[in-house]
């Protein structure tokens, strides 16, 4: 089992720190993140944490799972690796048309 988890259905007022201390009663909390939107900085309701054991990891999960924080019912489950994003190429700005001048 892994140590880092995936936290759903975060409530938008929610930050690292508070995230940190959400877990902190299952174990050590090697890090916390709360994912925001690179435009507005607003949370986007979910982050990720990563314990410092499997079994504290469980823990949080049998813990937390569920559980109304904020008003919000957490969903902690076990981070699954990240996809690798496909090149979709392209890019702005007129994509090689060729300029008439």
């Amino acid at each position: 089992m892994g140590k880092k988890l995936f936290i759903g259905n975060l409530n938008f007022t929610i930050n690292d720190s508070s995230l940190s201390e959400i877990f902190s009663p299952f174990g050590t909390v090697e890090s916390a993140k709360v994912i925001t939107d690179r435009d507005s900085g607003r949370s986007k309701g979910f982050g990720f944490v990563e314990m410092s054991s499997s079994t504290e990891a469980s823990e949080a999960i049998d813990g937390l799972n569920g559980k109304d924080i904020e008003g919000r019912a957490l969903a902690v489950s076990i981070a699954k690796p990240m996809a690798p994003r496909e090149n979709r190429g392209g890019g702005g700005f007129g994509g090689g048309r060729r300029s008439r001048f």
